[in-house]
């Protein structure tokens, strides 16, 4: 049996057809390396006769070299009534100029007559023109049939005879598109075996997540015989979005004995998700399957102390295996062994019936009692841990910070702040401007911090959440502000407690630099031993 499976991403595509994502032409150019270094075989990149954007972002790929992945343009039959020659959109992707293209038509006859408003002969004949125009033009084509299982249910003669066709005029795929989501597996399965029963063409399976069992549906597809996998990346898309392929990759390889990408590669499933995530501007579910931050995260007393005896009671895979790494969350439930771990990640001689461990679960759950909260922030547990043990220097002390708010005409919110800062006896004040309070304060600590620390460049705010602690006392009451930071590579979380707002922000602000720093000093010292 041939186990490889072909990954088809459409990020780019049908990602971008996602509420809140808007890529530019660097953007989509930065994702294309990405997949492309990860192994991805297919990366379909856009409509070329859509937008502007996208036509701009085929004539740059004319020139970038890929190293595994076929670019692929996307769009349409033709029209119907007219020649293929004759039709726009046809001719766009022509220009386009990728090894591939993907083809998408109707292969439920209720779009046929009540959507497109044509005939059923008529889209069989657009579906066999235009996919051997193109194969007459030397193009791999991929026939997306819209709708298929949906058409299938509904007139099964129909939509195997508007495969017929596309396997008539040459089509070396038949992705089969589950494109309202609503199938279940048992279906797929069956539908998908009968196609690839009956079709000498290699079948690929495409899915959405309406109703939550894309990535099912796409594994049982596979298990039928479908030897192509299409998706987006980290699951966006249109509606609930599409099937998650980082976690498809991970299940049909790690679990099924299926080769998607190399094996060397696997271990890059996780930073290709937050780099994704990253320049899609979308902030990553944290509990997504093998990539998410919270994927091998361990908070309650029995599930960590069955991993530090064996890995496998509470972790279905190796967390490296994905790239991925093991957290033991900080909380009041944690146990002494939790944090004995962190603080012998700092200091390893300090043993569990010292008198620093129980110093620090005491401190532990007094600033929970406070209200912080440190399953989300350990980066903050990390600190309070090395200012406790003496292994702490700061980084600059704080003079003085000063924030003015002013409503600007048209409504439009501007804030200013000037930090004060002394860094070993050298004194600098910056000002900045944000939208918003917490981001000019943010920009101008920064910018002072930058002067000695260039690395700080790198940094940047991912999210930033703010939870009211106490609803009874209204605006008097604490509240815990957590930020999300990453330099590119990675990320950390760090977490404030105030009853003013921008004090807790400036604490976890604070700490987030710091905390980089350190980790800084300590990668160059690792680097050099």
């Amino acid at each position: 049996m041939n186990n490889k499976i072909e990954v088809f991403d459409s990020t780019l595509r049908d990602g971008a057809q996602a509420e809140g994502i808007s890529f530019s032409v660097e953007d989509k150019i930065k994702i294309v390396r990405a997949l492309d270094a990860l192994g991805i075989s297919y990366i379909e990149a856009g409509n070329p006769g859509s937008n502007p954007k996208d036509l701009e972002f085929f004539a740059h790929m004319r020139e970038e070299k890929l190293k595994h992945a076929k670019l692929t343009a996307f769009g349409s039959t033709r029209r119907a009534n007219i020649n293929v020659e004759e039709d726009n959109n046809v001719q766009s992707l022509l220009d386009a100029n990728t090894p591939a293209v993907a083809i998408f038509g109707k292969s439920w006859d209720f779009h046929v007559t009540d959507i497109i408003k044509t005939t059923l002969e008529e889209n069989l004949a657009m579906i066999q023109d235009t996919i051997a125009f193109f194969k007459e033009k030397g193009k791999e084509v991929i026939f997306d049939a819209e709708h298929f299982f949906d058409g299938y249910k509904a007139n099964p003669t129909y939509a195997m005879a508007t495969l017929e066709a596309a396997a008539k005029g040459g089509a070396d795929w038949l992705a089969l598109c589950e494109t309202n989501g609503g199938a279940f597996p048992d279906e797929i399965y069956k539908i998908t075996k009968e196609v690839a029963g009956k079709f000498p063409v290699k079948v690929g399976i495409h899915c959405h997540n309406d109703g939550g069992m894309a990535v099912a549906n796409t594994v049982m597809a596979v298990e039928a015989g479908a030897t192509q996998v299409q998706g987006t990346y980290i699951g966006f898309g249109e509606r609930c979005g599409n099937v998650n392929l980082s976690t498809v990759i991970a299940n049909l390889q790690l679990k099924r004995g299926k080769q998607c990408i190399h094996e060397d590669e696997m271990m890059n499933l996780t930073s290709t998700a937050r780099l994704v995530a990253e320049v899609s501007n979308v902030a990553m579910n944290e509990r997504e399957p093998y990539v998410g931050n919270s994927a091998f995260a361990h908070k309650g007393g029995m599930h960590i102390d069955g991993i530090n005896k064996a890995s496998k009671s509470f972790e279905h895979i190796d967390p490296k295996k994905v790239g991925n790494q093991r957290r033991v969350l900080m909380s009041e439930v944690s146990g002494k062994s939790t944090v004995l771990a962190k603080i012998q990640k700092i200091n390893p001689n300090i043993k569990k019936n010292s008198p620093e461990t129980q110093k620090l679960i005491d401190r532990l759950k007094e600033l929970e009692h406070e209200g912080y909260q440190f399953e989300g922030a350990e980066s903050t547990f990390d600190l309070v841990i090395r200012k406790h043990l003496g292994k702490y220097k700061p980084f600059f002390e704080l003079i003085n910070y000063k924030i003015i708010g002013e409503n600007q005409p048209g409504g439009e919110n501007i804030a200013s702040a000037l930090v004060k800062i002394n860094v070993e006896g050298k004194i600098e004040m910056t000002v900045a401007e944000g939208v918003g309070p917490v981001h000019a304060l943010d920009k101008a600590l920064r910018k002072a911090l930058e002067t000695f620390y260039p690395q700080l460049k790198e940094v940047h705010l991912k999210d930033y959440k703010v939870r009211v602690l106490d609803t009874t006392i209204a605006t008097a009451s604490k509240v815990r502000v957590l930020i999300e930071s990453t330099d590119g590579y990675n990320v950390w979380t760090t977490v404030g407690v105030s009853s003013d707002i921008i004090e807790a922000s400036w604490i976890a602000l604070v700490d987030s630099i710091e905390y980089k720093l350190i980790k800084d000093i300590e990668d160059k010292i690792r680097a050099y031993i």
